[in-house]
């Protein structure tokens, strides 16, 4: 990895921890595209690794606002999810899973900017939190359907919420990626190296987002997160 590459590792963990510690996810949106195109083996596991210690940071910091039943509810969908995305890791070439991880990152852009609102019911958490075990064990980015299943929580709420499921959903997946064989020495160094920037961003959170308008955060991410699976996807087909 060269010290460029570095930089913009660094820099992307950084915004990513900001928005994730803001609003409840995001390290794994804006990230993976980013990893995938520097490094295909960095995601999804230093993603996970990384994120799982930032979400650790908000639980502390929103302690008590989380919507434990819910939660519990999701992790149980969750489980077979894991399954099925890490055999997604395990069978599907580099070049593949990296445009899955594209296709992830517009559809979840596309879903958000649609506004669609499910209704919160055990069965809707169900799903959502399966879907989440897929996307976040296969791509590192499982936020999404969770985002939008628990959106009309109130903003302490959702960041508590969302960060437990993930707390807990990010080390079911590394569990099962370890398993898989995809969690080695090589990803354990990178996290390492990354994770000081990880920390910058948890650190610089909270006196950014009392300044910036939130609407417009979310929204500056999405086109980051556009922009970033965009520029995989063109990586990707120039190669076939």
């Amino acid at each position: 990895m060269t010290g460029t590459e570095f930089a913009l590792l660094s820099l992307t963990v950084g915004v990513g921890a900001v928005l994730q510690v803001s609003v409840g996810f995001g390290l794994g949106m804006i990230a993976a595209p980013v990893f995938s195109l520097v490094d295909p083996t960095l995601a999804p596991t230093v993603v996970l690794l990384l994120a799982a210690g930032v979400t650790a940071a908000v639980l502390v910091r929103e302690r008590g606002s989380a919507d434990l039943r819910g939660c519990g509810w999701a992790l149980v969908g969750r489980v077979p999810g894991v399954a099925a995305g890490a055999l997604l890791v395990v069978m599907l070439p580099a070049k593949y899973l990296a445009l899955l991880i594209a296709a992830v990152v517009l559809t979840g852009v596309a879903v958000s900017a649609a506004g669609y609102v499910p209704r919160v019911r055990r069965s809707s958490v169900f799903l959502a939190g399966m879907a989440s075990g897929v996307m976040g064990t296969a791509t590192s980015i499982g936020g999404p359907p969770m985002a939008m299943v628990w959106q009309r929580l109130s903003g302490p709420r959702l960041r508590a919420t969302m960060s437990a499921f993930f707390l807990a959903g990010s080390l079911m997946s590394l569990v099962a990626l370890s398993a898989a064989g995809a969690v080695g020495a090589h990803a354990l160094h990178r996290t390492a190296l990354l994770a000081p920037a990880a920390v910058a961003g948890v650190l610089l959170a909270g006196p950014l987002t009392r300044r910036l308008d939130a609407r417009h955060t979310r929204t500056a991410a999405m086109a980051l997160a556009v922009a970033g699976a965009a520029g995989l996807v063109a990586q990707q087909l120039s190669t076939f």
